[in-house]
């Protein structure tokens, strides 16, 4: 005869070998992952440097995962509508475009995020760094920054930026370089690069500060003037625009970066798996071309590294953030 004992124990043993079994097959499942296409958002419109950097490394990670990557332009809340939508994902199949914007800015410029940028998200790895152009329409009467900032102390307010949106990057560069040479220049936001550029480049706007990608094409085709790369050194398809800090400025730099972010249902096999793969996509010959093409530095780095970089960007631009009291639309 069976003793209560001895049934608690097969019971015991029998919800154990359940949970060994479902354990396993999770396992299995995340080692064959993917098993479907992936759905790669971008936060923002098409048209600006975060679609060509998501398109470069969508191509070469549907080659290393051996599934389509599709790129998914979701615009609209400064990112966090995308990031919101993708924070909630559990399908194991979506992931999203990480960005200074809404990784680094949204923070502290939102009284509320529908999302938590640390814990609904996993870092997966940085992709690419993308050095900020300054620049002006042709009949602006500036040939270079300096030039550009005696214009804009002679006529206070009379000048105008734009930029993709309230704390977008080219905003938070505008007023990064605002704080550093102590003009005011008059900002104009829009809903996307893509828009910005379009009234830009008709001499709507007079000024912006864009993510090289977007914007090598007009500057030297002659449509719009560099007056200054944000980067710490002069950028080689633009060899004669000088640095903000070589103009006067030192230690000025103002890059806009961008990484590959996982939900955070997302298995952990499945985490290193993509982190392997992302890591090593921006580093394959043709993302290469295409992103040093449009003056975009790959970087590719683990997601330990990823999520430092996070923390360390955060810390440097709050106190620019609550000194130029940037609000979101």
């Amino acid at each position: 005869m069976t003793t209560g004992v001895e049934r608690r124990a097969a019971l015991s043993r029998l919800a154990a070998a359940a949970l060994a079994a479902s354990w396993g097959l999770r396992l299995r499942a995340a080692e064959a992952w993917p098993v479907r296409p992936i759905r790669f958002v971008v936060p923002f419109a098409p048209g600006g440097s975060s679609e060509i950097v998501a398109r470069a490394t969508a191509t070469e990670l549907s080659r290393l995962l051996g599934q389509s990557v599709y790129v998914d332009n979701k615009p609209g809340g400064a990112g966090n509508v995308a990031m919101a939508e993708v924070a909630r994902s559990d399908d194991q199949h979506t992931l999203i475009l990480g960005h200074i914007g809404t990784l680094a800015v949204n923070p502290f410029i939102f009284d509320k995020l529908p999302y938590d940028p640390i814990r609904d998200f996993k870092p997966i790895s940085l992709l690419a760094k993308v050095p900020s152009l300054y620049v002006v329409h042709p009949d602006v009467a500036a040939k270079n920054l300096k030039d550009f900032v005696a214009l804009a102390r002679a006529r206070p307010g009379e000048l105008n930026y734009g930029s993709a949106g309230n704390g977008s990057a080219g905003h938070l560069a505008f007023e990064y370089l605002k704080m550093a040479t102590g003009i005011f220049v008059l900002h104009v936001p829009y809903k996307g690069t893509g828009p910005q550029l379009t009234d830009l480049l008709a001499g709507r706007l007079q000024a912006a500060a864009v993510g090289a990608p977007a914007v090598l094409q007009f500057i030297k085709a002659g449509k719009l003037r560099c007056i200054a790369t944000g980067s710490a050194q002069r950028i080689a398809q633009l060899p004669d625009v000088a640095t903000v800090a070589e103009q006067g400025w030192p230690r000025f730099e103002m890059t806009q970066w961008y990484g590959l972010l996982a939900p955070g249902s997302l298995a952990p096999a499945a985490v290193d798996k993509l982190a392997a793969a992302a890591a090593r996509a921006v580093r394959e010959p043709a993302a290469l071309e295409r992103l040093q093409g449009d003056a975009a530095i790959a970087v590719g780095g683990t997601p330990a590294e990823f999520a430092a970089f996070i923390a360390s960007e955060r810390e440097r631009w709050k106190p620019v953030l609550l000194r130029a009291k940037v609000k979101p639309d």
